[in-house]
């Protein structure tokens, strides 16, 4: 397969920083001109984000306090995968357990995006859960301030709409199932 003339060839790839969650590649590249260049960029494991629907159709929302904005965010279960995750789907029942105490009956994909690909090679994998009690407990990250809370899909709709709720995830979330949703 030919290579295509917009493509950077990585000449030399280091880990410049790691802490828990993410690191910091640096790479030295060379560009379609032929000039050398360093990129910076977070490397992380895949995430997933779950919509998770009531039993009557309500949406479990976590409120969340987010250090780097200074505020409690107010949006969907996320998380990252881990090792001993099966499979994306067991990432997202663990995720929603552990964030919100609440199990789903049916798990359905929505939809896989690179959020931020510009400076990331982070993958969101979404999920529509459906069914969800409070049947588990939370358990919490040692960082993590949490507090499950329940929604209609309109208010939450109307949320992301004024700008009220802004986490990136949930925005995407919700829009696409939106989106599909109209096309039902």
């Amino acid at each position: 397969m030919p290579i295509d003339p917009l493509a950077w060839e990585t000449l030399e790839e280091r880990t410049s920083y790691s802490c828990p969650g993410f690191d910091v590649i640096t790479e030295t590249v060379r560009l379609p001109d032929e000039s050398e260049t360093e990129f910076d960029y977070v490397s992380e494991p895949a995430s997933v984000c779950v919509l998770p629907f009531t039993p009557d159709g309500d949406v479990v929302c976590i409120e969340e306090w987010r250090q780097a904005v200074s505020r409690v965010n107010r949006g969907l279960p996320v998380g990252g995968t881990e090792p001993e995750d099966d499979d994306l789907e067991a990432a997202a029942r663990r995720e929603l357990a552990e964030e919100t105490g609440h199990e789903a009956e049916r798990l359905e994909a929505l939809i896989t995006v690179e959020p931020a690909n510009g400076i990331a090679d982070s993958v969101m994998h979404f999920f529509v859960a459906y069914g969800c009690r409070p049947s588990a407990e939370q358990r919490l990250d040692h960082n993590e301030s949490i507090r499950p809370t329940e929604t209609t899909l309109e208010e939450l709709t109307e949320a992301v709409r004024t700008g009220e709720i802004r986490d990136g995830r949930t925005v995407l979330a919700l829009s696409y199932y939106r989106l599909f949703e109209a096309d039902e």
